[in-house]
Order: structure tokens, then C-alpha cells, then sequence
């Protein structure tokens, strides 16, 4: 008896060891190299964008920055993700990408350090949010690519680049979850 239930509780360690994690609790690194999680804050609702500041879509960040606005003081967090993998369309360092933001598009939401969207590199949080076992499974297909993510770590929806962050269907969902 004793063997058969060391062996049940094993398995369900090993079991709850692989399973998703939250992309609210991935360990992630701020654009000042500070490690957090997106979780840190309690956020409502979370809006997770891989940015490029040299895109056919970096206008976005004005969109970006507008919901910030409208509802970062009620739980909404936008996340912003720096790649470099569609394009090489973000080249510069860290410091670059910051000084670029807040230049070009006053950028006052979190930017986080530059990481891969796919492939074997693939950050953690890219694999949580895209990755076999997400519900939104599939590579990432281009920069300004969106993930809604409510406060319990369930993405709630996926959006292509070509969706504005402003766009009803955008709002309308963060719209709900923040009440």
C-alpha cells in the first residue's frame, strides 16, 4: 500500500511538473534587466504584443499606448515584447528600443527585453502562449502579434498584426474583463 501510494503521489508530481505554465507566472526580464513575472502586479487583464520598432506595424504603439491610457488605472497591463526574428526589424539593443519608444511614441506601458517568438529559442512565455499545449497553438506569423490574457492566466484571445489595438474587437474584449 505504502509502495502504490509513493507511486501515485510521484506521478502526480511529475504530472503537475510538465504541465502549461501561466504565462502570468513565466519569469520574464524588464527593458532594464530587472526579472519579474507579469503576474507581480495583480493585473485584471493583460495584452501581450511582440513589438519591432522598424515595422510596416509600429504605428501601433500609438494604439498601444492609447488603451494604456484608457485603461491601464483599471487592471488592463500592456506588455510589450521586443523581437527581432520577422525581418530583423528590431535590431538595436535594450537601450535602444527604450529610447525609441518613448522618443517616437511616448511609451509609458512595460517594455521587457528582447526574446524570440518561435523556434528552439522560443522564450518561455512565447511557449506558454503559442507553443503545443496553449489553446492558441501556432507560430507566431509576423511583429504586433497580441495575446489577451485575463487575471487568472486563461488567454482569453489571439490577434494577428493586422488587428489595431484600438479595433472593436480589441476593446470590446478588454472592455469586459475590466469590470
Amino acid at each position: 500500500m505504502f509502495k502504490s501510494n509513493l507511486s501515485s503521489i510521484c506521478s502526480l508530481f511529475l504530472i503537475s511538473s510538465f504541465a502549461a505554465a501561466s504565462p502570468l507566472d513565466v519569469k520574464v526580464k524588464t527593458i532594464d534587466g530587472r526579472k519579474t513575472t507579469l503576474g507581480a502586479t495583480k493585473p485584471k487583464i493583460v495584452l501581450i504584443v511582440n513589438t519591432a520598432s522598424k515595422c510596416g506595424f509600429t504605428r501601433q504603439y500609438e494604439g498601444l499606448q492609447a488603451l494604456h491610457k484608457k485603461y491601464g488605472k483599471k487592471g488592463l497591463l500592456i506588455a510589450g515584447f521586443p523581437c527581432n526574428q520577422f525581418g530583423g526589424q528590431e535590431p538595436g539593443t535594450e537601450a535602444d528600443i527604450k529610447d525609441f519608444c518613448k522618443t517616437n511614441y511616448d511609451v509609458t506601458f512595460p517594455m521587457f527585453s528582447k526574446i524570440e517568438v518561435n523556434g528552439e529559442k522560443r522564450h518561455p512565455l512565447y511557449e506558454a502562449l503559442a507553443g503545443k499545449t496553449s489553446p492558441h497553438a501556432g507560430d507566431i506569423g509576423w511583429n504586433f502579434e497580441k495575446f489577451l490574457i485575463n487575471a487568472d492566466g486563461k488567454i482569453i484571445a489571439r490577434f494577428n498584426s493586422g488587428v489595431e489595438p484600438t479595433s472593436a474587437d480589441v476593446t470590446e474584449k478588454i472592455e469586459r474583463l475590466v469590470k
